[in-house]
């Protein structure tokens, strides 16, 4: 637990003060009072009980006092709390490599297997698209929460040539930022993406991709902080290495200055293989090095996967965490609350042992 306001705490310093003054009005009452004859027989009568309990009001008024002092300085803890999630995109690689059977029945299969099964383990108020991308990236299932839809779009995949995974997580990127207004078609298809411009000019439509048409840095807008967006993220499966389009990792510092969270997932083992024409065969190896700068950069984590009981693993872990996170979060509302409680009881209890 941490305070917003630490500078307060020394208010907490009061609670001895007024422990020394109860003390002292004790004694000061015990020297006031009557001097009966017959004392030595009225302590007996009154009990052990009765010289503690007239202690326990004040001490649960004390107690009160010091949760509303704590409370001041705004203390502040990290509790596992419903998470603020609403919208995920899922990008998937389409790229003939995931033809390879290292991971039986093969890589594809694996993968449309485990990504059913995580959005159905998603609770129902968490929206999600699908994205798929080869030598191309395309949307094939917009934002829903109809799982009928997500399922139906992920066994619909055409598995392409090429691995364009910097137009994947564009892609990916536009479904979760539409106000952005990335100008799709320059980017996949114009000139080299660079992250700097981008952010420079806050999107691309409508925009040249010559820096030199950018505006001055003074008209830049702000970014926000590495992983600050909280209501949505993306989930980057990839089992190849990128052949065209944009540097994954330059798209990923865009959405880090937007504070999007990339998730990148690496599935397949090192030997896996495909067959080529004529017999041949060639090795589909993943770019792990990439795929753990893109979440580096984006304040996510990075996951390997070399079999679908990992894959199913990740997923798990992923949903659980777009369904409970650990942030956090002021605490002031529940120390008033406490104190409250406090308050009630010591009436109460005062109330019943002393009718005052």
């Amino acid at each position: 637990m941490h305070f917003i306001w630490p500078e307060l705490l020394w208010l907490l310093l009061l609670i001895p003060l007024l422990v020394v003054g109860y003390i002292r009005a004790l004694r000061r009452k015990r020297t006031e009072v009557v001097r009966y004859s017959s004392l030595n027989l009225i302590r007996p009568a009154l009990g052990p009980g009765h010289r503690i309990r007239r202690h326990i009001p004040p001490a649960l008024l004390l107690c009160a006092l010091t949760l509303v002092l704590l409370g001041t300085a705004r203390p502040s803890a990290r509790i596992t709390l419903p998470a603020d999630y609403l919208t995920l995109v899922l990008a998937m690689d389409v790229s003939r490599s995931m033809l390879a059977e290292d991971v039986p029945p093969s890589r594809i299969v694996a993968a449309q297997q485990a990504a059913k099964s995580f959005l159905q383990e998603l609770p129902g108020h968490v929206r999600v698209a699908v994205v798929s991308f080869a030598g191309n990236a395309q949307l094939v299932q917009g934002v829903t929460d109809q799982k009928e839809a997500l399922l139906a779009a992920i066994d619909g995949f055409q598995l392409q040539r090429g691995t364009a995974t910097g137009s994947g997580l564009l892609v990916a990127l536009n479904t979760l930022l539409p106000e952005s207004a990335i100008d799709l078609e320059s980017v996949l298809y114009g000139a080299e993406f660079k992250a700097g411009s981008l952010v420079a000019q806050g999107g691309l439509a409508g925009r040249s991709l010559d820096p030199r048409s950018a505006p001055a840095a003074s008209e830049s807008p702000k970014s926000v902080p590495v992983g600050s967006y909280t209501a949505g993220a993306v989930i980057l499966l990839s089992d190849g290495r990128r052949t065209t389009g944009p540097d994954p990792v330059e798209v990923a510092k865009w959405a880090a200055s937007k504070g999007v969270r990339v998730y990148t997932v690496a599935f397949g083992t090192p030997n896996g293989f495909i067959p080529g024409f004529e017999g041949f065969s060639f090795y589909a190896k993943v770019d792990e090095e990439a795929l753990q700068k893109v979440a580096e950069t984006t304040g996510a984590e990075f996951f390997r996967a070399t079999n679908a009981n990992d894959l199913a693993m990740i997923y798990q872990h992923l949903s659980s965490k777009f369904t409970l996170e650990r942030r956090d979060t002021e605490i002031s509302a529940l120390m008033a609350a406490l104190a409250g409680v406090f308050v009630l009881l010591a009436m109460g209890l005062s109330m019943r042992w002393f009718r005052h």
